[in-house]
């Protein structure tokens, strides 16, 4: 009985380590042999390290931009909401006005307290629309630092500095800058009007 329960045990254990752990270093070992095997190839052929650097800054140059426009899409909706609560608030404060001069106490007095509710969003949304700008400056940045980085050769560089120099100098459109500029006179007046 002790014979047939030795052999039980070594079995069960090997299969047990076989199944954890093997897979797993067996995988480790793979990846490690691919490295040294991209270490060395790298090491061999330094033109093409240069060429996988350079196409690892331009997958990041890639997520950057696709970052950047993403941020400025909801900068847009940010700015048109923005525009839209100040209308609202601008309306409200014309009732509240119109309830006192009625003597309309109770009514004024409900209108009010729905005026400071948008104010209070309109102050939301500022501060989500200022993030959204530190956002996009970072990616701006961070743009900038890989295109000081980027060893292309000569006819790519000058391409993408004219491009890089376009992008960086053309300035926003006339209609968001416009918007964001009615916004934040719309919210400075409102934080005189509250001060």
């Amino acid at each position: 009985m002790s014979a047939s329960a030795g052999p039980g045990p070594g079995k069960t254990s090997g299969t047990n380590s076989g199944t954890g752990t093997g897979p797993a270093g067996w995988f480790e070992q793979l990846e490690a042999q691919l490295e040294r095997q991209l270490e060395t190839f790298l090491a061999a052929n330094p033109a093409q390290e240069a060429l996988l650097q350079e196409q690892e800054l331009q997958e990041k140059q890639q997520r950057l931009k696709r970052r950047r426009l993403e941020l400025q899409g909801q900068a847009d909706q940010a700015r048109t909401s923005l525009l839209a609560l100040v209308s609202e608030i601008n309306q409200w404060q014309q009732r509240v006005q119109r309830a006192r001069d009625a003597s309309a106490g109770d009514l004024a007095a409900r209108a009010e307290q729905h005026l400071g509710q948008l104010m209070g969003q309109g102050r939301d949304r500022w501060q989500a629309l200022t993030e959204l700008g530190r956002s996009c400056e970072a990616v701006e940045v961070e743009l900038e630092q890989l295109a000081r980085q980027a060893p292309a050769p000569p006819q790519a560089s000058g391409r993408a500095r004219a491009g890089g120099a376009q992008g960086g100098s053309e300035p926003e459109p006339l209609d968001q800058a416009w918007a964001a500029f009615e916004a934040q006179q719309a919210l400075e007046d409102l934080r005189r009007r509250q001060g």
